[in-house]
């Protein structure tokens, strides 16, 4: 609904159209092209019905393999790097940087077993014409919307991204047969620090936990603040250990942390693992659960269900 939208508003900032034109290309670089004019429309307007970057490399990917053998193909920005689904090994890689003007979207690495002739080079670097404009709108709309699930303070996903990964995990957890954790923590005593020596020092004892977080976790893991002293992570592809390893990195970073031990800073923490027959409301409950039963002891519990 939202790509339709953007299709009928040619003077917004994500419209294809309002920078890329077909005739431009068939008057210019496609003078010696394999495709016509229609071929092209068609490969472009296929690139405009969306905003969602592995989608749009997806549409690109199926049409470069009518014309290019691949074994895998790549796509690293300063902010991303995508492997397209199915890409696999190979014995060399063949890189493009794409730019629009000056300004650099990224770089194409395609995996290959073989040297890609003149002609398919031509037809890749036709093809990367046509990409160009769809990317650095779905790439502007990827840093907007990431802004847009951003805790201000922290830089942590905030309650809208949680819920959205949320589901996304489950779904993937389901689909792989694999492990998802959620843990959950709230910070103790941090009120009294906030009444005490006021919000600034409030907000440098956030951002510093919020920083320990990140460090107490893997990168493939994600870390949220809801607002206030409330904390979010998400465990996916876990083991049955993963979750007391994280809250053993808390409780030791807690401890070791110069700012945060100066304000005798604690965390409770609950945790659970998926069920199968789990749906985001009884797997954020379950946790919440054994968050409120930890809040309740002198020192931080972690209990898994």
């Amino acid at each position: 609904m939202q790509t339709l939208n953007v299709l009928d508003n040619r003077f917004s900032p994500f419209n294809t159209y309002s920078t890329l034109s077909t005739d431009a290309l068939v008057a210019e670089d496609f003078t010696s092209s394999v495709f016509d004019k229609r071929q092209i429309l068609a490969f472009m307007t296929k690139l405009q019905t969306t905003l969602d970057i592995d989608e749009l490399l997806n549409i690109f990917a199926i049409e470069a393999t009518r014309y290019v053998d691949f074994a895998g193909l790549y796509f690293k920005s300063n902010d991303l790097n995508k492997a397209l689904l199915g890409s696999r090994k190979a014995k060399k890689e063949r890189r493009f940087d794409l730019r629009v003007a000056d300004d650099f979207i990224g770089t194409l690495s395609y995996g290959i077993n073989a040297p890609i002739s003149l002609t398919n080079y031509k037809v890749l670097q036709q093809l990367h014409l046509c990409l160009l404009h769809p990317l650095k709108n779905a790439l502007a709309y990827h840093a907007a919307m990431q802004l847009a699930m951003q805790d201000a303070l922290t830089g942590l996903g905030n309650r809208r991204y949680f819920d959205e990964q949320l589901k996304r995990a489950m779904n993937n957890a389901n689909r792989h047969h694999s492990l998802v954790g959620l843990v959950l923590g709230d910070l103790d005593k941090f009120k009294a620090i906030n009444d005490h020596y006021g919000h600034v020092t409030g907000d440098l004892v956030l951002k510093e936990f919020s920083k320990v977080m990140r460090q107490c976790v893997r990168d493939s893991d994600s870390v949220f603040r809801f607002g206030g002293d409330e904390f979010a992570i998400i465990v996916e592809n876990a083991n049955e250990s993963a979750l007391s390893i994280i809250e053993n990195r808390v409780n030791l970073a807690l401890s070791s942390n110069a700012l945060l031990n100066k304000y005798q800073l604690g965390c409770s923490i609950g945790s659970t693992f998926m069920n199968r027959a789990d749906n985001e409301i009884s797997f954020f409950e379950r946790a919440d659960e054994m968050l409120y039963r930890s809040k309740l002891q002198a020192v931080a519990h972690l209990t898994i269900v």
